[in-house]
């Protein structure tokens, strides 16, 4: 392996997307081994240095791409086949969601923006939605107040 990488990427017909760590001073083997687990990587048992990606089938060659990129950004060399480098190849299409982002807040912007149908008409509510205190009485309410105390009551 060239010392001047740190990391390389690949295929393996039995482990699927695998990668491996060069161990150097610069890299030491526990860092490596906490990169890659961080990024869905788990060791290959009997095989020292040797990581699998964690349950290909859901994404693998997309999730492999994405470490390949994210240990580039941390500032490690690394080296992928020409499948799981992002520099090297097209990024595959994503996949659009039928009910986009973009569709949803303009369904949800359309519906507060009208008058809903639980309220019915505005006039015959307005009187009805204005809160009112209690009605005044007819007539003047007598007190009945008692004259304070000069002490406490014993």
């Amino acid at each position: 392996m060239d010392p001047s990488l740190h990391f390389v990427f690949g295929t393996h017909p039995d482990h699927g997307f695998v990668a491996a760590a060069n161990t150097t001073t610069l890299l030491p083997a526990h860092l490596a081994d906490w990169y890659l687990i961080r990024l869905q990587f788990e060791p290959v048992p009997g095989d020292p240095g040797l990581y699998r990606l964690t349950d290909p089938d859901r994404d693998g060659r997309r999730r492999t791409r994405q470490a390949v990129n994210d240990l580039r950004r941390q500032g490690y060399t690394v080296h992928a086949d020409i499948a799981l480098d992002p520099s090297q190849s097209a990024t595959p299409p994503r996949a659009v969601p039928v009910e986009g982002l973009a569709q949803r807040r303009s369904r949800i912007a359309q519906a507060s923006a009208g008058r809903s149908p639980q309220h019915g008409d505005a006039a015959a509510d307005s009187a009805s939605s204005v809160r009112r205190g209690p009605p005044k009485p007819g007539y003047s309410p007598t007190l009945h107040l008692r004259a304070p105390s000069a002490g406490r009551a014993r």
